[in-house]
């Protein structure tokens, strides 16, 4: 595996938003369970949303009516679905989410070290500009980038790369902060550092098999020097 090069300063942060910063489920579930209702269909179990968020509007909308139809999902009945989802979110977006504890206070602290910040989301960008506008967090971010700011999304680096090129940063002085095996493969591929936390949703498989290079139960337990020290120490070890 190919590990980091381990910088005497970091120089950029790019974090995720669903899980990371902000317990979204609650939004989730109030913008699926108002576009079932208005098609009809029935409502899906909070479990199945936690395991299905994280890779983007579209594919959270596929499979969820995938679950509740039990067979292909035609394109008419998907275009009336997105078309429901995007003004149930919008209407009920930051309503019925909780930024973490610890999230704020860890954004401060890697701003305070002179790190640059951005936020990079497979959200939709206007959703997630909207919810940091709402939990008070926008101001720590000099991006925000969602699922539809790029060709492509994380698991693939090029966001990661993307937004480093835009900080103007190298991606090996870079940390990307996030829950999931989206955020740590996006970042393993770009060169960046991998900081995890463990109370995010990950699909709903444990967080602690994705080998990152810190594991958080609090954003503001972030420790750069301690981080720094380690990569140093597997570097030499190569």
């Amino acid at each position: 595996m190919t590990r980091t090069a381990a910088p005497g300063r970091w120089q950029a942060a790019i974090v995720d938003l669903d899980g990371t910063l902000v317990d979204t489920l609650g939004d989730f579930d109030a913008a699926l369970g108002g576009m079932l209702a208005e098609l009809g269909l029935p409502a899906v179990p909070r479990e199945f949303i936690a395991r299905t968020v994280g890779q983007g509007s579209e594919h959270l909308i596929r499979s969820t009516l995938a679950q509740v139809c039990g067979a292909a999902v035609d394109d008419a009945l998907h275009d009336r679905a997105w078309q429901a989802y995007q003004r149930h979110y919008r209407r009920v977006n930051g309503h019925y989410s909780s930024v973490y504890p610890g999230a704020a206070e860890g954004l401060q602290r890697l701003r305070e070290r002179g790190l640059r910040l951005a936020c990079l989301t497979n959200k939709p960008t206007a959703f997630a500009q909207e919810l940091l506008q709402a939990k008070g967090l926008a101001h720590h971010f000099e991006r925000v980038h969602g699922g539809d700011a790029f060709e492509r999304k994380k698991p693939d680096p090029l966001p990661v790369l993307r937004t480093c090129a835009e900080l103007g940063v190298d991606s090996g002085r870079a940390l990307v902060v996030g829950d999931s095996s989206n955020d740590a493969r996006a970042a393993r591929a770009a060169g960046c550092a991998v900081v995890l936390v463990d109370y995010g949703y990950n699909h709903g498989l444990p967080v602690q098999a994705l080998g990152a290079d810190a594991l958080l139960a609090r954003l503001d337990a972030l420790d750069l020097d301690a981080l720094a020290a380690q990569l140093a120490g597997m570097s030499s070890e190569v």
